[in-house]
């Protein structure tokens, strides 16, 4: 196995982390919950959810160059409400998107370019990946931090 799949590998394997364990969390969510919002120019707890629950998927369709209006639609096709439903989607999400990236050659991994509709610059797939990574843990540290205000137990032994 080359060096760049052992790289690609560990970052696929840390997302997964990130998600497994966001999934717990999101159980932690009583129904009455989804609705909390720490300030008013903050999202919702089911803003959050549902936003970090699309990561893998909406990031794979901006990084495979899909028009915004698309992107768009699969927002809303994927605006789910409960707990087994967005862990479901994230799990469908890092599928699609382990395949993906499993699928390109070390070279394209490397170096293969491509432009989100919403920037002027392109990214290499290896950087996209390292993007939504990045992506998961920032905000699952954020609905850590919503089921801490909400008085849930979690510690650190919940993010590993």
């Amino acid at each position: 196995m080359s060096s760049v799949s052992v790289m690609r590998d560990l970052l696929l394997e840390e997302l997964k982390t990130g998600l497994r364990t966001t999934g717990n969390l999101l159980d932690k969510v009583e129904p009455d919950q989804w609705s909390h919002q720490p300030q008013e120019n903050m999202m919702s707890l089911l803003e959050l959810a549902r936003h970090l629950a699309q990561i893998p998927l909406i990031d794979l369709a901006i990084l495979q160059e899909k028009e915004e209006a698309e992107v768009k639609n699969l927002e809303e096709e994927t605006a789910y409400e409960t707990a087994k439903e967005l862990t479901a989607l994230m799990e469908r999400g890092f599928m699609e998107l382990k395949g993906y990236m499993e699928a390109l050659s070390d070279e394209d991994f490397l170096h293969k370019e491509t432009r989100p509709f919403y920037a002027d610059r392109a990214l290499t797939q290896a950087k996209w990946l390292t993007e939504i990574v990045t992506h998961v843990f920032h905000h699952r540290a954020q609905l850590f931090n919503y089921l801490k205000q909400l008085g849930h137990p979690v510690n650190m032994f919940d993010l590993y």
